[in-house]
Formats: C-alpha cells, structure tokens, sequence
C-alpha cells in the first residue's frame, strides 16, 4: 500500500537506483567538513558491504544524492539506509550530546531505466552542489563525485553527460 505520509520503495528489479535522503526538519547536521567526510566514508563502506556499486554521489549540509547499481537483491536498499543513518546519527549525536536525537527523516529512491534519464541523473548528481549555490564548478567541491568522474571517465562520456539537461530530471530536492 502506498501511504501518503512516506515513500513508497518498490525495490523489484536488480539495476541503477537513484536515492536521495534528508536531515530531519531540514536541520544542517552535516554542516562541518568533518561530518561530510564522515557521512561519505560510511557511505562508500556500507554501500561495499551490502554490494552497491557508488556511481555518483554529492553530500550537502542536509541532505545527500547517489546513484548505485544495486546488488542482485535490490531490497537490501532497506538495510543498507538503515545502518547508514543508524551509524552516522550515533556519530552526530555523540558529538553533539544529544543521544536519541533524531537525526534523519526518510529516503526516496527510484530505479533508472532508461539511458537518457541515467545520464541526466548523473549529472544532476555531480552538480548538485552548483544548483544549490555552493560552488560554482562542482569538480572543487570535495563531497561530489564530479571530480572522481571528471578525473576517471573516458572524457567523451564525461561531456556526454555534461551535456544533459537537468532542469527536468524529478527528484525531491527541496532543500
């Protein structure tokens, strides 16, 4: 049943998901650098032990984007989220000695389908940094994977997907 107060999670299909989580309220608890990194190395571990393969990421102060390809078990997107926002309120709320706190609201994900939508994604998700004023070439800001995908990319993929309009890809990003 899909309850209008949460996001449904029709997790069927081994693929490419996108997924977008936010801060509770909105509230900045990723706000250092520090916690950034932090969120981001959780990130990348958790995703290795439940077998998703990071595509693209961006990390801001209340919220946070990846594409991955999902292992052959696409549900495991449930436990994944959990332990990732179990371990990274802990962290916050310990150093913040607010135990308890909560600290994350809820997750969208959506699987990608289509060719043209996953290269719009990508680059919605590198430039999610630009698109909401942070830098203004999202390869110099550290919590994005533009650089990594600038960097490692076959330069015509690269343009390939820079070349994707993302004024009308739909993604909760009312941040």
């Amino acid at each position: 049943m899909n309850w209008p107060h949460a996001p449904a999670h029709w997790l069927f299909e081994p693929g490419i998901y996108m997924v977008t989580a936010s801060t509770y309220k909105k509230v900045q608890y990723i706000s250092t650098p520090s916690r950034k990194d932090f969120l981001l190395q959780s990130l990348f571990a958790i995703a290795e032990e439940f077998g998703w393969q990071l595509q693209a990421w961006a990390i801001l102060s209340n919220h946070y984007h990846f594409i991955a390809r999902s292992p052959k078990d696409p549900a495991t997107l449930r436990r994944f989220i959990s332990k990732l926002h179990m371990t990274t309120a802990k962290e916050f709320n310990q150093q913040d000695q607010q135990p308890g706190r909560k600290v994350w609201f809820q997750y969208w994900d959506s699987q990608i389908t289509f060719q043209k939508s996953y290269l719009a994604c990508l680059n919605y998700v590198h430039n999610n940094s630009v698109k909401h004023g942070l830098v203004s070439n999202a390869d110099n800001y550290p919590w994005c994977s533009a650089a990594w995908f600038s960097q490692n990319a076959p330069s015509s993929f690269v343009e390939t997907v820079k070349r994707f309009k993302i004024d009308n890809v739909k993604v909760y990003d009312d941040f």
